[in-house]
């Protein structure tokens, strides 16, 4: 049931507004679990946080903080992180992994140049960078996107501020298999060679899930038998590359011989490797040995978890299965440790979305806020899109004002589409209501 909504209301304080209740003891651990629950809302976290610490039982922490920075640069609030920074070292808790955080939402915000001045900006603050620390940045670089940076870094600071490892050429390995650069990735497979660093058995799995990545599933294939000639066992990670890859393409015999290689390799049996093996069954629409295989894992207590419920949930839908589809998700909640995720709802509303059953996505959402699990920016433009098509501009405009007051910045696409829809039925002033909030929160300084 959407509640009822008024184009006013936009005129609204953006602000959220936390209530003071009696006899609260503001726990660290209270704090703490508030604090990464509002990991998607830096507004709401932070304005949590400064009224706890003038609450009983109040006790400063980096955990807490390191939440808040991670919260707070996810929406670009890099003049408020600084500030924590700042707070960090008054208090006596700063620490290093304070510096990755806030590189991390650098490169992934694309202000590469500004990652690595954090990075560098480490000694400013009486932390010492060791090889370590480095490696880390090149892996937030790599992981942002920003190989090519990361490359640049490396052949600049290679023999003079840090040394070449197996480490550090691992990750510009992964970073360039995941760009399905395989040039750049053999380029720097030859220099770690000539530099007389041996591939271990992270690195060949990283460039087994490269060609696996580009579909040159002969050659991971090669790859794989040459770490059996040099003796380097495969890790459940290398096996499920291969069945993932192969059961993408429906190769589902070599699928399954990696499958059984794995389950008499002497490793421990592990949920992630079966979950592979179910997507493999569900690529070559074998539905039923994907639910024989997940009672299997019920027998032998290895899962199943959520990442396996996703998975069959994805190869439903886009089998045209959607009754079957919300008939597996009602299960979840029934099976421990299968709790839906945001992933799992995201699916869910975006399904019944596509499908024009927004009263059905209004119903999973509901049920998604009850499990105190917050909308991410990804639903919110699901459901408001589909409320712009069925042309409920007030429920959108509501829906928008939400996320807007969980410090959400609203997708161009999506805005834009919103404002359209607007404009066509003549609410011009309502656009600029909505643009007005927008740049107040785009210009919100955030200072607590």
């Amino acid at each position: 049931m959407v509640k009822n909504r008024t184009f006013g209301s936009l005129e609204g304080n953006l602000q959220p507004r936390f209530f003071r209740c009696a006899l609260v003891n503001v726990s660290p651990l209270l704090v703490n679990e508030v604090v990464k629950k509002l990991s998607n809302s830096g507004v709401l976290a932070l304005s949590f946080f400064r009224w706890a610490e003038k609450e009983k039982g109040f006790v400063y922490n980096a955990e807490s903080y390191h939440g808040l920075i991670e919260s707070l640069g996810k929406i670009k609030q890099f003049k408020m992180v600084w500030i924590l920074i700042d707070e960090l070292k008054a208090k006596g808790l700063l620490s290093k992994e304070a510096f990755v955080l806030v590189s991390r939402r650098y490169a992934r915000g694309r202000k590469v140049k500004e990652a690595i001045e954090a990075f560098e900006r480490m000694e400013k603050y009486g932390l010492v960078c060791d090889d370590q620390d480095y490696n880390r940045l090149l892996d937030t670089l790599c992981k942002s996107r920003n190989v090519a940076k990361a490359q640049e870094v490396f052949d600049k600071w290679k023999g003079r501020r840090f040394k070449a490892s197996v480490k550090a050429y691992t990750i510009l390995l992964e970073g360039w298999g995941v760009e399905k650069n395989l040039l750049s990735l053999n380029e720097v497979y030859r220099e770690m060679m000539c530099d007389g660093i041996e591939p271990d058995v992270v690195s060949y799995g990283i460039m087994i899930h490269a060609y696996c990545k580009v579909k040159k599933y002969d050659e991971a294939i090669e790859m794989f038998k040459e770490m059996e000639r040099k003796k380097i066992k495969a890790t459940p990670h290398v096996y499920c590359t291969l069945i993932n890859g192969l059961g993408s393409e429906k190769r589902l015999v070599e699928a399954l011989k990696y499958f059984e290689l794995y389950k008499g390799s002497g490793f421990q049996l592990e949920v992630f490797t079966y979950n592979s093996m179910v997507g493999a069954y569900c690529w070559s629409i074998r539905m039923d040995d994907a639910y024989k295989l997940v009672d299997e894992m019920r027998r032998c207590k290895i899962g199943p978890n959520t990442r396996t419920y996703d998975i069959i949930l994805h190869h439903l839908i886009r089998g045209g299965r959607m009754n079957e589809a919300y008939s597996v998700f009602q299960k979840m909640s029934d099976d421990p440790g299968c709790e839906p995720t945001i992933s799992t709802y995201e699916i869910m509303v975006r399904m019944f979305c596509n499908e024009d059953r927004i009263d059905m996505a209004l119903r999973v959402w509901d049920q998604m806020k009850a499990k105190g699990v917050l909308p991410g920016m990804h639903s919110f433009s699901t459901l408001i899109n589909s409320f712009c098509r069925e042309n409920r501009l007030e429920d959108a405009c509501g829906y928008f004002q939400e996320m807007l007051d969980m410090g959400m910045r609203p997708p161009v696409p999506m805005f834009d589409n919103l404002k359209r829809a607007l404009l066509d039925e003549g609410k011009e002033e309502t656009v600029k209501a909505l643009w007005r909030k927008v740049e107040k929160l785009r210009k919100s300084p955030l200072v607590g």
